[in-house]
This record gives structure tokens, sequence and C-alpha cells, in this order.
């Protein structure tokens, strides 16, 4: 089953001498359970088209399915659900609420959703004991190290169950042992069946996705499917 259909899309900013387009048709395709790492140097329309994919930004022509959801033809409100309940988003940075524990920072998109406490907090430790964080449910972020941190905004990004995890350079702020772990926990949820689109500039990063896609000028000038590391 396909979970990202993405059609023609193209992605113009401004107009006249200061136009410029960031995807010139850009197509793709990815099924339920794939691991796909997007590489691309600066001005490659990497971001534009994670901000696409995240529902953060609409093409300016073409198509863009999500679950089978045509994207265009949401309004702010919509948006704003499919992102909370279909995309589970990790960051460079983060984004963990100060001085609020690990637990209660996993529980915000469901209280988004308007889950009701109990569940919301029963959920939120099941995605921390998922990603080996049981024990630390109850200390603020200013207590975890960096790679705890960023296992608290993964739990977060899976309490929802969503369509797609959207990872943006998860592993930019880690250090190696800790880069490790957070793509040890990619690797399980992988195996486990979660569809998994990784933003990165690293190689050593993207060799662990099955499917490896370069962006250049707009375009997508590689998709293969690799081997992947262990």
């Amino acid at each position: 089953m396909t979970v990202l259909d993405v059609r023609t899309v193209t992605k113009v900013y401004g107009q006249g001498a200061a136009t410029v387009h960031a995807l010139r048709g850009v197509s793709l395709t990815v099924a339920r359970g794939e691991y796909l790492a997007i590489m691309g140097s600066s001005g490659s329309g990497k971001s534009t088209l994670m901000n696409i994919l995240g529902c953060l930004d609409i093409p300016t022509t073409g198509q863009y399915l999500l679950d089978g959801v045509d994207v265009s033809r949401l309004n702010d409100r919509q948006l704003a659900l499919v992102r909370n309940r279909r995309i589970g988003f990790v960051f460079q940075s983060f984004n963990l609420i100060p001085r609020t524990t690990a637990v209660a920072n996993v529980e915000l998109p469901l209280a988004y959703a308007g889950i009701k406490a109990a569940e919301r907090r029963r959920r939120a430790r099941g995605a921390l004991d998922m990603v080996g964080l049981a024990q630390r449910g109850d200390h603020e972020p200013n207590q975890l190290s960096g790679g705890q941190q960023q296992r608290v905004a993964v739990a977060r990004a899976l309490v929802t169950e969503p369509a797609l995890v959207l990872a943006d350079e998860p592993t930019g702020n880690l250090d190696s042992r800790s880069t490790e772990d957070i793509l040890g926990i990619f690797d399980d949820l992988h195996a486990a069946g979660r569809t998994i689109l990784l933003i990165t500039h690293e190689e050593d990063v993207a060799a662990r996705a099955s499917r490896l896609i370069r962006l250049v000028d707009g375009q997508i000038v590689t998709d293969v499917r690799q081997r992947v590391l262990a």
C-alpha cells in the first residue's frame, strides 16, 4: 500500500527576476514500511520537499497524496489534523518543552487530538518503553543527555501511530554513540514495518536506509534500492 504519492510536483517562489524554482517536476511513491533517505546539498530542494511531505507547505503545481489524502485540497485546520495524526516529526533540535517531563512531552500530540488523560499517559509511557526510556519518563529534558532527548522526540513522533515518521537531520546534534542509538531505533522501527523518511546530509546515516534518493537543482537524480548496513 502506498503511503506517499508525489505526482509531478513543482514549487516556485517569488516572481520575475526573483523567481526560484525549488522543485521541478518531482514524482515519488513510497510504500508502507519503506525506509527512505533523501540527500541533497544546499539549494537542491531537499528542505522544500521535506516541507511539502510534512504538510508544512503545498506544491505550486502537481499533487501530493499522503495515505490516500490529497493534501492540496485541505484547509489549514485539516492540514493541522493531518500533521498531528498521520505524521510523526523528529527534528535535529529535539523541540522538547523545558521544565516538562519526558512523558508529558510525549503526550502532547495526543492532547492536541483530544485523547483523555489516562489514555494519553498509558500510550506515552508505552512509546517511551519502545525507545528504551521507560525509566526516564519523569525526567525533564535538562536531566537527560542529548541522545536521550532525541529518543523522547522519537517517542513523541510514534505515540500517534502515524502513517509516516519524518526525521529531519535527526542525528545532526548528536555524538557518534548517540547517533548509533537513534539509528538503531530506526532500524528496529523499519523491521517492525514502520514507514520512515529520513532527511540527511551524512552518507553513513543515509546508508542505513533501504532506499536512497538524491536531489539536485530541484530534481531527483538518483533513486536506488541499497543494501542495508547492519
